[in-house]
């Protein structure tokens, strides 16, 4: 793939949220904003799908089954380092001091659930502005 290509191809991103309603909504404001949108129900599922395909931004969800989303990004940061900066979290638990500790201490953009659209479709744009696009 010429760099031409690369730059005209549809982003990709993977959100990893186990509340179909919650995944439903993401599906719908991501492909709206021209992305191509993959989901895993909990982080067991993503580490699979990320060893297969290349993701631009992966939306983790905190608190998911079988992995949560803190080890998932634990796992990013050991197995695909330069992934940890394409990564938003969603969270609905700000009460929790583990959750705001490990927020802080990750420096990744969030969204407190429950969120709007318009407030997931800000964040993504303000990734994709980052990322160049």
């Amino acid at each position: 793939m010429d760099e031409r290509d690369r730059t005209t191809a549809k982003k990709k991103i993977l959100v990893v949220e186990d509340e179909p309603t919650i995944s439903q909504v993401c599906h719908r404001v991501f492909t709206s904003e021209g992305l191509d949108v993959n989901t895993a129900t909990n982080g067991k599922v993503a580490q699979a799908m990320i060893e297969k395909e290349r993701y631009d931004f992966v939306l983790i969800d905190i608190r998911t089954p079988a992995m949560n989303g803190k080890e998932l990004y634990q796992w990013l940061k050991e197995k695909h380092p330069l992934m940890t900066s394409r990564v938003i979290f969603t969270t609905g638990d700000m009460m929790g001091g583990d959750t705001q500790y490990f927020l802080e201490k990750a420096g990744r953009p969030f969204l407190l659930k429950p969120f709007t659209p318009g407030e997931l479709r800000t964040v993504i744009r303000e990734a994709l502005k980052q990322a160049g696009k």
